[in-house]
């Protein structure tokens, strides 16, 4: 599916579904709490911190699907095309690091 086809399949499920959209303050903070989600996966699942029991059936897929959910929301609420948000984005981060990274001696050695 497309971004624009995302966006509106989910304005249509809050509509139907969903009832109405949460106020985009309610909607930033859900953002915030599913963002830690992944992040606390990552951090136990491919960080340093240990996984406890109850993370390892955790979907990472899942969870970073909730991130994409809330944010498309708060694009759906405030009038943004994401489509056309990340062409600009993905414009302005060529231009600005067209050299940077592969200037960048941090990049060329192995990991």
């Amino acid at each position: 599916m497309t971004i624009e086809e995302a966006q509106k399949i989910v304005d249509d499920w809050i509509k139907t579904i969903g009832v109405r959209y949460f106020n985009e303050l309610t909607n930033t903070a859900m953002l915030m709490e599913e963002v830690g989600e992944v992040a606390r996966i990552m951090a136990r699942r491919y960080g340093e911190q240990s996984e406890k029991e109850s993370d390892k059936d955790k979907d990472l897929g899942d969870e970073m699907a909730d991130v994409l959910f809330v944010l498309i929301c708060l694009a759906n609420q405030t009038g943004i095309d994401l489509t056309e948000a990340l062409r600009k984005n993905l414009e302005k981060k060529t231009k600005r690091d067209i050299l940077r990274h592969k200037n960048n001696e941090k990049l060329t050695s192995p990991i």
